[in-house]
């Protein structure tokens, strides 16, 4: 699908999301195994958070969907063998998350994807798993996975590289594991998974990077409402840099200390971000917040910024030859390894738009000041980078074609809707 996007002169208005795709995974998982019925409003339209659904029916869980209400019936612990692959579609977090649970089955599931998940590498996953005592069949590392379920046992894991879906692996692996399961970060990520597991009735336990479950938990349905997703937020607020003068209110949207890292990054940018409410649910902190276009600064991310950005870095990097003093971007490895070589991808389209940018192994350097022109973006069937250049098309010169459009279904189906109402 190819879909046109035009340039702009302000961004105004308002605008709501979805339920956080981070959130709605974990929430499916833990309610699947939990005992009784759950209750989610506002969850996740997104196609990858369909495809955990759609696995944890097939382990036995019963689910029930009405637009973004959705209830599971949870299976109490005790999970069925499928009857058939578990199909994660284009998702990393299902296959990576979920794989912790089935490590722990008494029985063999297969794990498959579509061809850009089976490209993506699995065996940060399937060491820890093995190391437990559950035995993973791959190919070469990528899916599909066999996994072969077994009494675990608990361990303390120290992951090379920071990664809140492998974090989550293990501590799900954990809550079927004999004794306490640890895992010690080398930098703090999302704790979306610990209060997860907090709502319904767990307990986790953190001391600094180290953050431990033990097995035998009883997991209890809950009733809760998935606020915004923030990432799928981001791409407006980086149309709102754009534009001296955009005024954008964003409603009911999580603020996680572990993700709102772009909130800071942005005001440090220029954007005009200020909070109008802010109150905790089910311990995410969810509010509504306002965000003013101003000078549009540029600056650098490295370090611990990356690895809290890692999914937002391509809106920004689509931006930034827009702003003033440009943007670097380094220690980004891991944006070579989603659902596109994402680095490769942000170059190619910048180039195709006139910009000038550097490739770095680890990220790019895109100097501000820059003047971009329409043209055929390739989405890589990548959903990020084709949401991050429909933005770049905002302040571009004529108009932009946008490939592959139909990528954005996996995370963000209501995004060019949404864009349309608040683009001036």
């Amino acid at each position: 699908m190819d879909v046109k996007v035009s340039s702009a002169k302000k961004i105004r208005g308002s605008v709501r999301t979805a339920g956080d795709k981070s959130v709605s995974h974990r929430y499916a998982m833990l309610a699947g195994i939990a005992e009784g019925t759950s209750e989610f409003e506002n969850f996740s339209s997104s196609a990858d958070c369909a495809s955990t659904l759609g696995c944890m029916e097939a382990l036995g869980a019963r689910v029930r969907r009405n637009g973004n209400h959705v209830e599971v019936d949870g299976v109490g612990g005790t999970l069925q063998a499928p009857a058939r692959e578990l199909d994660c579609g284009n998702s990393g977090s299902t296959m990576r998350m979920l794989s912790g649970v089935l490590a722990a089955q008494p029985f063999t599931s297969v794990m498959i994807g579509d061809a850009s998940l089976s490209k993506r590498p699995m065996r940060r996953v399937i060491d820890p798993l093995e190391k437990m005592g559950a035995r993973i069949e791959s190919h070469d590392g990528c899916a599909p996975l066999t996994i072969h379920g077994a009494k675990l046992k608990g361990m303390v894991y120290e992951p090379p590289v920071a990664s809140a879906q492998v974090k989550s692996c293990v501590l799900l692996a954990g809550l079927f594991a004999d004794g306490e399961t640890s895992v010690i970060e080398p930098v703090r990520t999302r704790d979306h998974t610990e209060l997860a597991v907090k709502a319904f009735g767990g307990e986790v336990l953190r001391e600094g990077n180290r953050v431990s479950v033990r097995g035998g938990q009883k997991l209890r349905a809950v009733k809760a409402y998935v606020p915004g997703d923030l990432s799928s937020v981001t791409f407006f607020l980086c149309a709102a840099a754009l534009f001296p003068g955009s005024n954008l209110v964003v409603d009911s949207v999580l603020l996680n200390p572990t993700r709102s890292v772009v909130l800071d990054v942005l005001t440090a940018m220029g954007v005009k971000i200020s909070f109008i409410s802010v109150e905790e649910q089910f311990g995410e902190l969810v509010g509504t917040l306002k965000a003013e276009g101003d000078v549009f600064k540029g600056g650098v991310i490295r370090g611990a910024e990356s690895a809290a950005l890692i999914d937002e870095l391509p809106a920004i990097a689509a931006v930034a030859p827009y702003s003033a003093g440009g943007v670097e971007i380094r220690d980004a490895a891991e944006l070579r390894v989603k659902e596109s070589d994402r680095i490769s991808a942000v170059v190619r389209n910048l180039r195709a738009m006139g910009a000038e940018v550097e490739e770095l192994p680890d990220g790019m350097r895109i100097p501000g000041g820059q003047k971009l022109h329409g043209a055929r973006i390739e989405s890589f069937a990548d959903h990020r980078i084709a949401m991050a250049f429909a933005v770049a098309a905002l302040r571009a010169e004529g108009e932009t074609t946008i490939t592959g459009a139909e990528a954005i279904a996996v995370s963000f189906p209501e995004f060019f809707e949404a864009l349309g109402k608040i683009v001036e």
